[in-house]
């Protein structure tokens, strides 16, 4: 369990591969694979953030993480919604924005916390 908690490189390198298969999935007319693959990512972002969430409940800031966690389990929501009304073919406009902007404030809050980079 060290492994994942020593650091946030994991959890960073899951959430941006994540990320780019997302984009892959979306933009691709036929994404089945992909779109299976991204969700092992999922499991694994939210392993990994769990893991460096337990880490830091011994900080005393737990309810900043637990607020990033929730914003970071809402920016996967909305890239499954996306997906699956794509699949679908219903309208994706709402949820789009919805991803922007919970991936935006899970970003932001999370480099703003001690274990973020210190880009603001």
């Amino acid at each position: 369990m060290s492994f994942l908690t020593d650091s946030t490189h994991l959890h960073i390198a899951t959430w941006v591969i994540a990320i780019v298969l997302f984009l892959v999935a979306a933009l691709a007319s036929s994404s089945k694979a992909i779109h299976m693959v991204l969700r092992l990512f999922y499991i694994l972002i939210i392993i990994t953030g769990g893991a460096l969430f337990y880490k830091t409940m011994s900080y005393g800031m737990g309810m900043e993480y637990g607020i990033k966690f929730l914003l970071g389990i809402l920016t996967i929501g909305m890239m499954e919604m996306v997906l699956v009304r794509k699949s679908k073919d219903k309208p994706t406009m709402i949820f789009w924005i919805l991803f922007a902007v919970f991936l935006f404030a899970t970003l932001f809050y999370g480099f703003k916390l001690p274990m973020g980079a210190k880009l603001f």
